[in-house]
């Protein structure tokens, strides 16, 4: 089973807290890191600087499509980033937690 990560950004912790929650429950993810960020962006023709919360998703292949789908149908951003990390080489334990985390 391949791992993958996915990365979005989130203006509060709270909202990135209620979808993490909901996504380990459903065992949609194995797990959600979630790290504070000062972000520095354009948006509407200004250069805009805010503190955001970096959410990290791990899961499997099986499980990409409906998390890039809940991450979309949930998010507060009108355009959320939704970026795919390939994972090319992971640790034999960490990979069997995670599938186990997400069947």
């Amino acid at each position: 089973m391949k791992p993958i990560a996915i990365i979005s950004t989130y203006p509060n912790k709270k909202s990135i807290s209620t979808i993490s929650k909901l996504l380990v429950k459903d065992k949609i993810v194995a797990c959600v890191n979630i790290i504070e960020i000062s972000s520095i962006y354009s948006w509407n023709k200004k250069i805009e600087n805010s503190n955001e919360y970096l959410a990290i998703f791990k899961t499997t292949q099986k499980n990409k499509k409906l998390l890039k789908q809940k991450i979309q149908e949930t998010h507060p951003y009108d355009v959320p980033e939704i970026a795919e990390i390939d994972i090319s080489s992971i640790n034999d334990s960490y990979l069997k937690w995670l599938v186990n985390s997400t069947i």
